[in-house]
């Protein structure tokens, strides 16, 4: 590949294994780490960046590329669709009810394909352009399949997206409207993510003993937008964190609340932050907690044991409704968990009736729609709140990842066995 065809800006210094700590030139190296198979970083100069609050304050607030010195391209190679620039609502309803100074809501839902999940292929499928693919590939539980198969038709690429077959409808059918090339594979996200590497790099030998075979496999040239296997969605995701301190008038939080599955939008947010205040734009960073479902919590379970990383959960062992946050085996727990203990954050589950619960209450009280899943971030601060662990006049941002209209078979099931439940209370006395 010639390296000049690569379009990087100007503090984008290298990709910075986290397992080894080599450094890697983003013309030559795409994916993992080739020296250890490690989780790549972007790596910036932040002395080289120029921009100050007084000049992103007067550019206007469009897209996540208005920060293009903190991203790795320019703004005039992303492969995008407005994403970013979502707005951050004020929820006095909810600071009531849990005994805060101030609430707010970062609402994802209003991204290009209604989650934030655009952020970061917006930036993967840029480096996919910048690195002349022709063929794009993950696997998903959902959003992120129709997020790779929009931004692929935007760069006239093939988008090859493996989803269970527990994947919303919504996503499964805008994939395909997209154009995308939809796998689905019956059980969890696990299993959608063997079928890929079953096609990328051909089945185990285990699964093609005794039969003949040759030649590459179907995916060997397929470019991955894989979480934590391209080193690029989880920095297109942190300008998450860019965009709540901006609009908090380069003023922390005290508390994110981000409901959590694998944990790369949190661990974003966490890095976008901190580039602000290493810049000197904020003087502190906020506390991160990630909310889980209680019937697929390894992240939860984790911090509470004061593991380093996660155990998996089997996958008989799942029982929550809330797919976006299903994940059994978070890759980048390790990471995850350090950023949560380095903030002073911490952890919580809460179960599926308090998520769905959760929901209905922003719906209600503030008129935001939310998604089933992102509503684990609502649940997680009243529990949170209830444990004491913000304070009277603490401020606290929840993550809403995605919007409700993905949810409406899910959230309107909800309100009417909520509905009926509280008739049948009525009916007895209750």
């Amino acid at each position: 590949m010639d390296e000049q065809t690569v379009a990087t800006t100007t503090a984008f210094e290298a990709l910075r294994c986290v397992d080894c700590d080599a450094s890697h030139d983003p013309a030559e190296v795409t994916h993992r780490c080739p020296a250890c198979g490690g989780i790549l970083d972007p790596e910036y100069d932040l002395d080289a960046v120029t921009v100050t609050p007084e000049t992103l304050t007067a550019r206007p607030f469009e897209s996540m590329w208005r920060y293009e010195e903190l991203l790795p391209f320019p703004r005039s190679a992303a492969v995008s669709l407005a994403e970013g620039a979502t707005p951050l609502l004020e929820c006095p309803s909810l600071a009531e009810e849990m005994g805060v100074g101030a609430v707010y809501l970062k609402d994802e839902g209003r991204n290009p394909t209604g989650t934030f999940k655009d952020r970061g292929q917006s930036a993967a499928v840029t480096a996919a352009s910048q690195h002349d693919a022709d063929e794009i590939a993950l696997n998903s539980a959902g959003n992120a399949g129709q997020s790779a198969a929009a931004y692929a038709a935007r760069a006239d690429l093939e988008a090859h997206v493996f989803l269970p077959d527990r994947a919303g409808f919504t996503q499964q059918a805008m994939t395909e409207v997209h154009g995308g090339d939809l796998r689905t594979v019956a059980g969890e996200i696990t299993d959608a993510g063997s079928a890929y590497w079953d096609a990328v790099e051909g089945p185990s030998d285990e699964d093609t003993a005794g039969t003949e075979s040759g030649g590459d496999p179907e995916g060997a040239s397929w470019y991955s937008t894989k979480t934590f296997v391209t080193p690029y969605r989880h920095d297109g995701k942190k300008t998450m964190g860019h965009e709540i301190l901006e609009q908090l008038d380069f003023r922390s939080p005290d508390a994110v609340v981000y409901p959590t599955g694998g944990g790369v939008g949190l661990l974003g947010v966490h890095k976008g932050a901190h580039e602000f205040r290493e810049l000197g734009f904020v003087d502190d960073t906020p506390a991160l907690y990630a909310a889980q479902a209680e019937g697929c919590a390894p992240v939860v379970d984790a911090w509470e044991r004061g593991a380093d990383e996660h155990e998996a959960v089997p996958e008989s062992e799942i029982t929550t409704a809330c797919n976006g946050i299903a994940v059994p085996d978070p890759g980048a727990s390790p990471l995850l968990l350090d950023a949560i203990e380095e903030s002073g954050g911490g952890a919580v589950a809460t179960d599926d009736h308090a998520i769905l619960d959760a929901a209905l209450t922003v719906a209600r009280t503030e008129g935001i729609e939310i998604g089933a899943t992102c509503a684990a971030a609502v649940s997680g601060a009243f529990a949170l709140a209830d444990r004491g662990a913000f304070g009277a006049d603490d401020t606290v941002v929840l993550l809403n990842t995605g919007a409700g209209n993905k949810d409406v078979d899910t959230l309107r099931a909800h309100l009417g066995e909520r509905e009926t439940a509280g008739a049948d209370q009525t009916e007895t006395g209750a």
